[in-house]
């Protein structure tokens, strides 16, 4: 999976699987489904790995931490 450098992310916690599941032209945004909660960062967490397990590539949130809209970008 190639993404770019940097790129905004909008997440739905607690779902039944980890996955990216499409980018919206309209927000600028990938949607992104996580099986963690968002409890003592398990979520974001989960985000990061997912993104270094694809890629191959480490990724940190820029911006959004406590948020469901966040920003990432390439370490």
């Amino acid at each position: 999976m190639n993404l770019p450098n940097s790129f905004k992310l909008i997440v739905k916690t607690n779902q039944r699987k980890t996955e990216i599941t499409f980018y919206d032209d309209s927000k600028k945004a990938f949607l992104m489904n996580v099986k963690e909660k968002p409890e003592n960062n398990k979520a974001n967490i989960a985000i990061i790995s997912y993104l270094k397990k694809v890629t191959k590539k480490d990724y940190k949130i820029v911006k959004g931490k406590k948020s469901k809209e966040k920003v990432i970008s390439l370490v």
